[in-house]
C-alpha cells in the first residue's frame, strides 16, 4: 500500500460544488450520529468518516472550507447525539417562563453541539493543512499516521473540557462488546483509534482507487474486533469471598416535586419503603440516586432526619450510599452534590464530590468573570462547588469506585479511582429532567467505564436507567423508564488492573510520536526541492 499512486485531484471532486460538499460532510456526519443509543446503528461509524477525511484532503478546496466542513460534519454528529438536551424543556417548575425555557434549552442544545463539533473542525483543518505538503501527499500510509494521531488528539482535547460527551467509543456501546474491550489496552482512545483506523484505511482507497487500501480497513476491522472479542471471552474467575449483593432503589421522583415538600414526603417514604424491602431480602448495602434525600449533610441534619431514612439504616443495620450535598470542604459558603457512604450505624464513612459538575446548570465557569452577568440573565442557580480529582470513597467494604452523573463521561476520573484501589463501581444519577433517549446513552457510558477498568457497576438513577453491569460490559438487569424500581444483584469486589488503569491513555502519545517520525523519515529522504516547499 505504500506503493500508491500520490494523491492528485480526488476522484470525482472536480464537478462537486460547494453547497454539495456542506451537504456531504452534515449528511456524514448525521450518519455517524444514529451509531450512538438510543438508534444504536454502531456499524455506520466504520464508514462516517470516510466522506470528511476526503473532504479534508480535497486539493482544490479553501484552506477556510475544511475547517467548516469538519464543523459541519461534527455539528452533523452532535446535533442528533445530544438531543436529549433538549429534554430540559419545559421548565417552568423553575420559576422560568415557556419561552425563556424554550430559549435556554435551544441555546444549551446548539452550543453543546457546536463546541464539540469545532474538534472535528480542528482535525479537518489541521490535517488538511499538513496534507497539501508535497512529503505528506505522495505518501498514503504518512497521512494515514498523521490523521489518527490528530484525531486522537484532538478527542484527547475536548475531552478536557467541561462539555465532553460525544467521543467516538460513545458509537460503539452498549452493543460492540469485542471492540469495547479495547479500552482495556488504552481507555477510550483504543476504541477511538480503531474506527479512525478502519475509516482512513477506507478514504484511502477511494483518493488513490487502489483496491489494498479497501482490503486493509477490512482486514483492520476483522483483526480489531478479534483482538476485542479474545479479551471479552477471558473469564471474569470472581472469588465466592469477595461478592456482595448490592440493591439499588430508582426513587422516580419528578424534578417538579422534588425540592418540594410533597416531593420531599414522597422521596423519603419511598427510599424508605425500598431501603427496608431490600434489607429484609438480605442485601449487604443499598445505593440510592444523586440527590435522592436533599438535604445538606452534616451531623446535626443526620440527627434531626434519624426518623426517616436515616433512622431505618440504624435500625437495619444495612450500609447504604446515599446521593444528597455537603458543605464544600474548602468553601464552607458552597455545598458540593456528594454520594455518603453510611455504615451500619447511619455515620457517614465516606464521601465522595461530584468532580464534573454540569456548566450553567450546576456551577457557573470563569465565575469571576461572568458570574454577575449569568446571575441576571438567568434565573437558575449554579452555585455548587467541584470536588477533587484524587478523592477515594470509603466504603464498609473497602474502597470503592465512586461516579455521580456527568462523572460517568470522563474515563480517567474511573481509571485514576481504580488505579488507588477502587473495588468496584457504585454510580448514581438523577436524570429526571432529560428523556429517556439520554438515559440510554448514560448507561453505555457506564458500560464503557465497567470494561476499562474490568469492574462491576452498580448504577441507580432517580428515572432511569437504574442497572447492573459486569466486568465484560453485560448488562445483567436494566430498569424500565419513568417507573418506581428496587433491584439487588450479586457483584464481586476485584483489585485487578488493567493496561489502561495502569498506563492511562498511551496510545494518543505513541500515535503522535509515530506520525512525527515517519514525517520526519519521509522528510529526509524526500528530494530537496520537496523539502523546500514544506
Amino acid at each position: 500500500m505504500g506503493g500508491s499512486k500520490p494523491l492528485g485531484q480526488p476522484v470525482g471532486s472536480g464537478n462537486r460544488g460547494w453547497w454539495s460538499r456542506a451537504v456531504l460532510a452534515l449528511g456524514a456526519g448525521a450518519l455517524m450520529g444514529l451509531a450512538p443509543e438510543p438508534i444504536g446503528w454502531w456499524p455506520l461509524a466504520w464508514v462516517a468518516i470516510v466522506p470528511l477525511w476526503w473532504l479534508a484532503v480535497d486539493r482544490s478546496a479553501r484552506h477556510r472550507d475544511r475547517w467548516l466542513w469538519g464543523w459541519l460534519w461534527g455539528l452533523g454528529y452532535n446535533l442528533l447525539t445530544v438531543f436529549w438536551l433538549t429534554g430540559m424543556h419545559p421548565m417552568t417548575w423553575l420559576g422560568v417562563s415557556w419561552t425563556a425555557s424554550l430559549t435556554i434549552t435551544l441555546t444549551c442544545w446548539l452550543v453543546a453541539a457546536g463546541w464539540a463539533g469545532a474538534q472535528a473542525a480542528v482535525w479537518a483543518g489541521v490535517f488538511g493543512a499538513i496534507g497539501r505538503w508535497p512529503v505528506v501527499r505522495s505518501r498514503p500510509i504518512l497521512r494515514l499516521l498523521i490523521g489518527l494521531a490528530l484525531w486522537l488528539m484532538t478527542e484527547a482535547l475536548w475531552n478536557q473540557s467541561p462539555l465532553a460527551w460525544t467521543g467516538l467509543g460513545l458509537t460503539q456501546a452498549p452493543h460492540n462488546l469485542g471492540i469495547l474491550h479495547l479500552g482495556q489496552l488504552a481507555g477510550p482512545a483504543a476504541v477511538t483509534g480503531s474506527i479512525v483506523l478502519v475509516n482512513g484505511l477506507g478514504a484511502e482507497g477511494w483518493l488513490t482507487q487502489d483496491r489494498r487500501w479497501w482490503i486493509g480497513a477490512i482486514a483492520a476491522l476483522i483483526l480489531l474486533q478479534s483482538g476485542g472479542a479474545m479479551l471479552a471471552a477471558q473469564p471474569l474467575a470472581d472469588r465466592p469471598s469477595a461478592s456482595l449483593t448490592i440493591g439499588v432503589i430508582q426513587g422516580n421522583i419528578p424534578n417538579e416535586l422534588k425540592f418540594g415538600s410533597d416531593g420531599w414526603r414522597l422521596a423519603l417514604t419511598g427510599y424508605r419503603r425500598g431501603y427496608e424491602t431490600l434489607a429484609a431480602a438480605g442485601v449487604d448495602g443499598v445505593l440510592i440516586p444523586e440527590t435522592a434525600l436533599p438535604i445538606v449533610w452534616t451531623d446535626e441534619a443526620a440527627a434531626r432526619n434519624r426518623s426517616d431514612f436515616v433512622a431505618a439504616v440504624v435500625e437495619r443495620g444495612v450500609p447504604a450510599w446515599i446521593g444528597g450535598f455537603a458543605p464544600d470542604r474548602q468553601r464552607p459558603d458552597r455545598i458540593t452534590n456528594s454520594l455518603l457512604a453510611l455504615d451500619r450505624t447511619g455515620q457517614a464513612v465516606g464521601r465522595y464530590d461530584k468532580v464534573r459538575l454540569v456548566p450553567l446548570g450546576e456551577y457557573i465557569p470563569f465565575e469571576n468573570w461572568i458570574g454577575g452577568l449569568i446571575d441576571r440573565l438567568s434565573p437558575l442557580e449554579a452555585k455548587l462547588a467541584l470536588g477533587r480529582w484524587d478523592q477515594q470513597l470509603t466504603t464498609p467494604f473497602g474502597p470503592a469506585i465512586a461516579l455521580i452523573c456527568y462523572d460517568s463521561a470522563n474515563a480517567e476520573l474511573a481509571r485514576s479511582q481504580a488505579a488507588t484501589g477502587g473495588q468496584f463501581i457504585l454510580s448514581a444519577a438523577n436524570n429526571a429532567h432529560y428523556r429517556p433517549t439520554m438515559f440510554a446513552q448514560h448507561h453505555a457510558q457506564d458500560v464503557m467505564r465497567a470494561i476499562e477498568t474490568d469492574r462491576w457497576v452498580a448504577r441507580a438513577a432517580n428515572t432511569g436507567y437504574s442497572a447492573f453491569i459486569d466486568p465484560h460490559g453485560r448488562t445483567l438487569w436494566r430498569s424500565r423508564p419513568n417507573t418506581y424500581a428496587i433491584h439487588a444483584t450479586e457483584i464481586y469486589r476485584r483489585q485487578t488492573q488493567t493496561l489502561y488503569v495502569r498506563w492511562g491513555d498511551w496510545l494518543t502519545p505513541w500515535a503522535t510520536a509515530l506520525a512525527v517520525g515517519g514525517a520526519i523519515v519521509a522528510w529526509r529522504m524526500s528530494p530537496t526541492p520537496d523539502r523546500n516547499r514544506i
